[in-house]
Parts: structure tokens; C-alpha cells; sequence
């Protein structure tokens, strides 16, 4: 992390969303991060040699590229929930059928989904505006309590810290394809999902102004 000079902009973000984090579970308003990555898909160019007596899988170190895909992370820390939506693009559309699966699909019956995610261009309102009619881009919108995460302040994304898991447990090795990729990431969500793996968020506002007291601008006096 590159930390940023004292901005009353930055505290005020990062504020915000410890405090969005310190509410009670409610599943009538879910707390959701979301985030997104990209992953290098890469074919073989020869045929692997499975693991014998005496001798581990051996992988020829010449690979194939053959493009990338994004994946789009939804995570509900509180109840131990996440979903995987596997893209071959981050554009605004993309951005906004990801939302739009969030309302209509995953949260149906939520009055309001609080959602935490990064300042991300295509991370905005007006892009469910480029996907859909104003009516629908709307009815949308209000659904949504968002919070973003202030600039150099991703880590406060807890969907950021869950693509960390997914990468190191799913994504650390060669995935020829997007269909794979799909059915990798499906087992993977699975089994944490059965598992309701969770993250205990115990960083606070106190905290911060205690550990992070150098970012705090100085009060100004008349």
C-alpha cells in the first residue's frame, strides 16, 4: 500500500466504511464487497507427466497465452456468502449486469444492500444508465447504500482480501480457458460458501486514529 498524505478526503472515506463494518447483521440490509481482478489464461504446450513412484507432476515450462478473464468477487462477510462471476471483460456493462444479478438474483428480498467497492471508473451509478433504460438503471440505483473505499484505501475492501484467498487456493497455476476458469472458481465458492468462511473485521475508527494519526489532517482554527 502507497499511503497517501494527510487528506481529510481519505479519513473521511476510510471512516465511513469502518463504520458501515461495525453494523449488526441484518439480512434485511446485507453488507456486500465487491471487487474485481483479472486472470491470465494459459494452455499447455505439452502434455504434463502425472505424479510415479519417485517422481512428482512435472510441467513443461513453456505455456500458451490465450487471453484474459476478469472475475467479478461479491462478498457478504458477515454471513460467510460469496460469488464468483467469471467475465472475459471489466467494462461498465459487465459492471452493470453484476449489480444487476446482485439485486434481482442473489438479494431478491433485501430492502437495501449496503455495498462497499472502490472508486474503479466504471465502479459508478451512471454505467447501469449505459446498460440498461432509465427506469430499470433506476430501480436498481435504489436498491443500493454505497460506500467507497477512499483512494490507496482498497484494503478496505474485504472483497479485496477474499480475491486473495481465490488466488492463492484457485488461480495459483495454469487455467487453459474461460470454462475452466468458470468451473474452477464454482468449486472453489462452493466449498468456502458450505463452509461460511467469514472475515472478523476488527479494525475501527478508534483504531485508526490511533494507529493511523499521521493521515489525520490538523484542525484548523479561526
Amino acid at each position: 500500500m502507497i499511503p497517501p498524505r494527510k487528506n481529510s478526503d481519505f479519513v473521511a472515506a476510510m471512516e465511513d466504511v469502518l463504520e458501515v463494518y461495525q453494523r449488526p447483521y441484518d439480512p434485511r440490509r446485507p453488507q456486500v464487497c465487491l471487487d474485481e481482478t483479472s486472470k491470465q489464461l494459459t494452455r499447455e504446450t505439452r502434455t504434463p507427466l502425472p505424479a510415479e513412484p519417485g517422481h512428482p507432476a512435472r510441467v513443461d515450462y513453456e505455456y500458451e497465452r490465450n487471453g484474459t478473464a476478469n472475475l467479478f468477487m461479491l462478498f457478504e462477510p458477515l454471513r460467510g456468502w460469496r460469488h464468483v462471476a467469471v467475465t472475459e471483460r471489466r467494462t461498465k456493462i459487465d459492471f452493470a449486469h453484476v449489480i444487476r444479478d446482485l439485486v434481482d438474483v442473489h438479494y431478491p428480498a433485501a430492502q437495501t444492500i449496503v455495498l462497499v467497492m472502490d472508486n474503479l471508473n466504471t465502479h459508478k451509478a451512471a454505467s447501469l444508465y449505459e446498460a440498461f433504460p432509465p427506469a430499470e438503471a433506476r430501480r436498481l440505483i435504489e436498491k443500493l447504500e454505497i460506500h467507497y473505499t477512499p483512494k490507496h484505501g482498497s484494503w478496505l475492501d474485504m472483497a479485496e482480501t477474499e480475491l486473495g484467498v481465490l488466488s492463492r487456493q484457485c488461480l495459483d497455476r495454469r487455467i487453459p480457458d474461460r470454462d475452466a476458469l468458470s468451473r474452477e472458481v464454482a468449486a472453489w465458492k462452493h466449498a468456502r460458501n458450505t463452509a461460511a468462511s467469514k472475515v472478523t473485521w476488527r479494525f475501527t475508527a478508534p483504531d485508526a486514529r490511533i494507529k493511523l494519526k499521521t493521515l489525520y489532517p490538523s484542525i484548523q482554527t479561526r
